[in-house]
């Protein structure tokens, strides 16, 4: 559907442009047959040449912005295109390498005698790949059903603390790096913190547990991914005093251009070269944090480390009662 949608717009203002200088250009020699007989019968077509020009006026003025308006759509195009291209080049590589692998690997148990521990290695590495194929998959799929459906917020409510433990917990067993680079301090809306019990409860937001769950998994496997080899990710959440919940996902790792900040919530954008890019990825986690918090009608921001280097990742979502 979105190819279909990017360009009837393109088509429709093109015949409307086209539509417009043919008018304009009878209006002219209209205008300039007024013009002749006005010397004659000036009184007469006084009336008639002055309406002519002010329609040929607006058809100008309607044809100049239909063309900047279908510049602006030209160079849409041309930026999609090129998203979409990378989206492909980066799809590719992150079928490829694994699939790689994976084939190494088992070409290798085959053919020769492999000693237990070195299988058990093998063994490790091949789930790894396997993970990195149905992580893949899951980003695409969600995509997917995040597109085709529209979220209902307030319908559903769903307790923070505990998707922001799994959504830890994910990352740090997927790269391998120690629990204590992944810190989590959640304060519930009265007076408490992870761990402790808060007078006013749990935090919890509205919307599908399901929902949420992509939102800050996404966020937490971001950070985590580009601060290797050594990242120190801090979570927090909080209550806001406008019935609101913040989540901040703060990590030390290169950070974003300011000039990229809101970029990189459209699909298939990833910061640099797909040929010189040693990180994995497709292009669609935050497209994916984007348009979901977006249907819960909450926003997300992204935002430097200050003072030191870094990202921090702030999303705002209604609390549930």
């Amino acid at each position: 559907m979105e190819p279909r949608r990017s360009l009837r717009w393109p088509i429709l203002l093109g015949v409307v442009l086209i539509g417009s200088i043919l008018a304009l250009g009878v209006g002219w020699v209209l205008v300039s047959i007024a013009a002749a007989l006005g010397s004659k019968n000036r009184n007469e077509n006084a009336a008639f040449y002055w309406a002519i020009l002010g329609v040929g006026v607006a058809l100008l003025v309607l044809v100049l912005v239909g063309v900047i308006i279908y510049l602006a759509l030209t160079l849409k195009a041309i930026a999609l295109s090129q998203r979409q291209s990378n989206f492909i080049d980066s799809v590719t590589h992150e079928l490829k390498s694994p699939l790689a692998s994976l084939k190494l690997y088992l070409q290798t148990l085959t053919r020769r005698p492999v000693p237990p521990e070195q299988q058990a290695d093998f063994h490790r590495f091949m789930l790894k790949d396997v993970e990195r194929l149905d992580t893949l998959i899951d980003h695409l799929l969600d995509a997917a059903k995040t597109l085709q459906r529209r979220a209902r917020p307030g319908t559903d409510a769903t307790d923070v603390e505990p998707v922001l433990e799994r959504a830890c917990e994910a990352a740090v067993h997927r790269y391998g790096v120690p629990p204590e680079s992944v810190r989590l301090e959640v304060v519930g809306v009265g007076v408490g913190v992870a761990g402790a019990p808060a007078s006013g409860g749990p935090l919890r937001v509205c919307g599908r547990e399901a929902d949420v769950e992509i939102v800050f998994r996404n966020l937490v496997d971001n950070a985590v991914k580009y601060s290797l080899p050594a990242p120190a990710v801090e979570v927090t959440a909080s209550a806001l005093p406008r019935g609101k919940v913040l989540v901040r996902v703060a990590d030390n790792g290169p950070g974003i251009p300011i000039a990229e900040r809101q970029n990189v919530f459209q699909r298939f954008v990833r910061l640099g070269s797909e040929l010189e890019r040693s990180t994995p990825g497709t292009g669609l986690g935050l497209f994916l944090v984007h348009a979901i918090v977006k249907q819960l009608r909450g926003r997300v921001v992204a935002k430097g480390r200050l003072p030191q280097k870094g990202t921090v990742m702030e999303v705002e979502l209604p609390a549930a009662p």
